[in-house]
């Protein structure tokens, strides 16, 4: 990855000292309103919206985020930092943020890496003050959009043995025993897209003092070895909604990986029109155990 994406939480701060930077908190309004970064706007549809990726929901999910961003204050000047709770408490949403603003075409967004928690760690202020954003026109670059898949791209993906669809959901929705994060029937079918192989969001994550943070670029290359993706692997990504997705397609991008896209509509769409092809059952055939010598 060419521009840096990851900020920590004292970058962020000189940041804000120096101006034209908006902080995007991701979280639920409550948990906004019991502290957050001084100047941050809450947007929480980020999280929430389901998006289809038909031509229809393709527009609604456009009109709606230029509109939620302008408010917020981004017109392509201002730098955009998106944050969450931590990395991993929020199912990758501060990562579903930088995708959603670069698919729109925003110039330049950064995402803090270890999110409020890293950023509470590092003992930097917070507040309960609601900032009044100056509404800015947001302009959508059309010609940005190739971060995303839509259905027709996915169902094309399907059909490619070159390209590796890579599901991220838990382990649960994998095997096919749950449809969704929301609850085990929230779909009406359960399973995986055809082809697809498996890692975990989880796993391109490890602890530090400060939270959850991506693992090394070595590191996340030697988990992408296991499912057969190497640097110059194409890989299309897909969960439930697109957020557990974004928080892969960053760490991927941020390794090294050059030809990374995600399915946004994902498993919720996917799963929901019965004539699209699902697998389900146990996911890898057993293997016999060799008998001992």
């Amino acid at each position: 990855m060419t521009d840096k994406v990851l900020v920590s939480p004292a970058e962020l701060s000189d940041m804000m000292t120096a101006g034209g930077t908006v902080v995007i908190d991701t979280r639920d309004p409550a948990t906004y309103a019991a502290g957050h970064i001084p100047g941050a706007v809450n947007i929480h549809d980020i999280f929430t919206y389901l998006a289809t990726s038909t031509p229809d929901g393709v527009a609604e999910m456009r009109d709606k985020f230029a509109a939620v961003f302008g408010a917020a204050g981004l017109s392509g000047e201002e730098t955009a930092v998106i944050t969450e709770q931590s990395m991993n408490t929020g199912f990758g949403q501060s990562c579903r943020g930088y995708v959603l603003l670069k698919y729109l075409g925003y110039p330049k967004v950064m995402i803090l890496h270890g999110g409020y928690a890293a950023w509470t760690a590092a003992s930097l202020p917070i507040t309960t003050d609601v900032p009044m954003p100056v509404p800015k026109t947001f302009k959508v670059d059309p010609a940005a959009a190739s971060i995303l898949v839509d259905l027709e791209g996915m169902k094309a993906a399907v059909g490619d043995s070159g390209k590796v669809k890579l599901d991220t959901r838990d382990v649960d929705e994998w095997v096919g025993e749950s449809s969704s994060p929301y609850g085990k029937d929230f779909c009406p079918r359960k399973g995986r897209i055809p082809g697809a192989v498996w890692i975990e969001w989880y796993r391109m994550m490890k602890p530090s003092p400060a939270g959850p943070m991506f693992k090394s670029p070595s590191e996340i290359l030697a988990e992408c070895a296991t499912v057969g993706i190497t640097p110059d692997t194409p890989v299309v990504l897909y969960c439930f909604k697109g957020a557990r997705a974004s928080n892969t397609l960053v760490a991927l991008k941020e390794a090294g990986i050059k030809d990374v896209s995600l399915y946004f509509g994902s498993w919720n769409e996917w799963s929901r029109d019965p004539s699209l092809p699902i697998e389900q059952g146990p996911p890898y055939a057993a293997q016999p155990l060799m008998a001992a010598e």
